[in-house]
């Protein structure tokens, strides 16, 4: 993995963190840094992931692969942050 993988991994993950907040309806309980910290570190794992893959270089498929782990993360995060918590009986 080449400092411009990385450098690219970055970027990816922090543009779909900042975007990731749209795709979930109504009023988010997550702060945006912490989306596009989510975004970052999950596009950080997805290039990982392509490079043990054996995706070597920067390629369209490792792109998919950041960004799909980083939309995927940060979905998460927002969707399930907020939930009030059910009380035991």
């Amino acid at each position: 993995m080449t400092i411009a993988g990385i450098v690219a991994a970055l970027a990816v993950g922090l543009a779909v963190g900042a975007l990731g907040r749209l795709v979930v309806p109504g009023r988010a309980a997550v702060p945006l840094w912490l989306t596009m910290t989510i975004g970052a570190v999950a596009a950080l794992l997805g290039a990982i992931t392509a490079w043990l893959a054996g995706v070597q270089g920067f390629s369209l498929l490792a792109l998919v692969v950041q960004a799909g782990l980083a939309a995927v993360g940060v979905v998460i995060v927002v969707a399930t942050a907020g939930r009030e918590r059910s009380e035991p009986r």
